[in-house]
This record gives C-alpha cells, sequence and structure tokens, in this order.
C-alpha cells in the first residue's frame, strides 16, 4: 500500500485530531492575515497622511491678500519650510465640489463666499510643527491652525499597538498550534508503534517511515492556510463598499510599489490577494512541517 493511501487511512481512523489540528492552524493564519492588513493598511494610511500637508491655516474673512503674503514671506524665512501653497476661496469652492461630487446635497447653498482661504505646510521635520502653530496662533486674522501632526502620532501610536499585541497573540497561537500537532502525530506515532518496529527490521529506510507523518502534518498546515484565504478574502470583498464610504476622499493606499507592480491596501487589489496566499500558503506549510518534524524526533527512534 502506498504512503499516500495510509494517509489517508489514518486520516478516516482519527478525524476529530484531523479537524482539531486543521482548525487550530486556520485560525492562527486567519489572526495573522488579518493583523497583517491591519498593519500594512495603519502603515500605507500613516505614508499617506505625512505626505500631505501636515499644518493647515484658516485665514478670517478681514485677513487681506497683502498681509497673507507677508505672512507667507515670513514662514518661507524661517527656513523650516518644506512647501507652503495658498488656497484662495474659489479655490477651496472646487477643492469642495470634486471631494463631493457625487453628492449633489452637499453642493447646494455652496459659495466660495462662505469657504475660508487657507495656507497648507509642510516643515522639513516634524520637530518644528508645534513652535510654528503656536506663532501661527497669535497672528492677526487668523480663525484656525489644524495640527495635522496629532493625526500623525495617534496613528503611529495605534500602528505599534496593533503590532505589539499581533505579535504576542499570533506568538501564542503558533505555540498551541505548535503543541496540538506535536500532540496528534505523536498519539499516531505510538499507535504505529509496532508496526514501525516492523518496518525497521525488514529493512525499511528513515525517510520512508517517516514520510507519511511529515506528509500529514504538511497536509494540515496546506488545509489550514486554504480556508484561512477564503474566508480572509471574502470578508476584504464584502467590506470593501463600506470602507469606501469611510475612506471616501482619501486615494489608493499603496504599501509598497516597484515599476508597474503595485501592493494596494485599500482598494484591495490582485497583488494583495496574491501576496496574502503565498505568506498564508507558505506559513501553513512551514507550520505542519516543523510540527511534524519535532513530533517524528520526540516520538520516534532513527
Amino acid at each position: 500500500m502506498s504512503s499516500s493511501l495510509t494517509f489517508w487511512k489514518r486520516i478516516r481512523r482519527t478525524p476529530y485530531q484531523a479537524i482539531a489540528a486543521t482548525m487550530t492552524i486556520f485560525i492562527t493564519l486567519f489572526v495573522m492575515a488579518v493583523f497583517l492588513i491591519m498593519a500594512g493598511g495603519s502603515s500605507a494610511m500613516l505614508t499617506y497622511l505625512e505626505s500631505k500637508p501636515q499644518l493647515t491655516v484658516f485665514f478670517k474673512d478681514d485677513k487681506d491678500k497683502d498681509s497673507i503674503n507677508q505672512l507667507i514671506s515670513n514662514i518661507k524665512n524661517t527656513g523650516r519650510i518644506a512647501s507652503i501653497n495658498y488656497i484662495s476661496k474659489e479655490q477651496a469652492l472646487a477643492i469642495y465640489k470634486e471631494q463631493n461630487k457625487n453628492d449633489p446635497l452637499l453642493l447646494e447653498m455652496v459659495t466660495a463666499d462662505i469657504l475660508p482661504a487657507s495656507l497648507e505646510i509642510s516643515t522639513v521635520s516634524p520637530v518644528y510643527l508645534s513652535e510654528l502653530a503656536e506663532n501661527l496662533k497669535k497672528e492677526k486674522g487668523i480663525d484656525e491652525v489644524v495640527f495635522q501632526k496629532d493625526v500623525v502620532d495617534t496613528l503611529v501610536s495605534w500602528t505599534n499597538t496593533i503590532r505589539k499585541v499581533g505579535l504576542v497573540f499570533i506568538s501564542f497561537l503558533l505555540v498551541a498550534t505548535f503543541f496540538i500537532i506535536l500532540t496528534s502525530i505523536g498519539m499516531k506515532i505510538a499507535l504505529r508503534k509496532d508496526e514501525i518496529e516492523i518496518l525497521q527490521l525488514v529493512g525499511a529506510t528513515p525517510w520512508y517511515i517517516k514520510k507519511p507523518f511529515i506528509f500529514e502534518g504538511v497536509t494540515y498546515g496546506f488545509a489550514g492556510s486554504a480556508l484561512s484565504f477564503v474566508l480572509v478574502s471574502v470578508i476584504l470583498l464584502y467590506f470593501t463598499p463600506y470602507a469606501s464610504s469611510f475612506l471616501q476622499g482619501i486615494p489608493n493606499l499603496t504599501l509598497f510599489k516597484y515599476a508597474n507592480i503595485a501592493l494596494t491596501i485599500w482598494p484591495p487589489n490582485a497583488f494583495l490577494f496574491l501576496s496574502l496566499f503565498i505568506v498564508l500558503l507558505f506559513s501553513g506549510l512551514i507550520i505542519g512541517f516543523i510540527g511534524s518534524i519535532f513530533a517524528i524526533s520526540r516520538y520516534m527512534k532513527n
């Protein structure tokens, strides 16, 4: 009888152990995929926000253009400004219309007169933002100073928390998965102890004896990774319409781009799904392989 037939026969004899091992790998990889997507999305969002103006200054209606030009000149002379862009009332209206072009109700009764002129400012280093913001608040004719660094710092803190919690949680699940595979395959080795001894006596090679158990562990890993990929993909596709409204106005969030290949977290593209499948498949096979190797090393002598 071939080793593959023997393997499937053992699976049918102990289905609950096989299901337990597969489901544990599935849960581990599913959680890992969720945390990877969340961490990747947070990093992409952080990169997007850092590329936008870090400080926005809104002027009162009585602030004339000459005083605004003088203010711009004074800010540039500090030598700390990476870019500064003046947005007039008319430009603000054009931007507003573009952002809300799909919602006619928001465009009614909105004119350039009710929108403030503004400055969008980026500094060469975030350390200058606090001082610049405080100085601008003291200027006459300024209605509000929006400090983008607060949003960036909050997102950085959130991203770091996701990574730390994800690492701890995934590590715990990996350990639990390892011991379940170890126990499952170890019990099957113990049950076949007499058969293994007979095979050794008749000259069977160590690889011939170990191969079915390794194949079993790898199969658990493959099944778990396939299930986790399917579930994560369904969830991503299901929530795409809802996330579209939540992230309205934000363009594609790309984690990295090389040549014509881009891994886009939002909206999820084909390369994201391909990368996710490769990572989950490789992780599942490695988990199953290592678990079976340890079980063989512990419960069976060469």
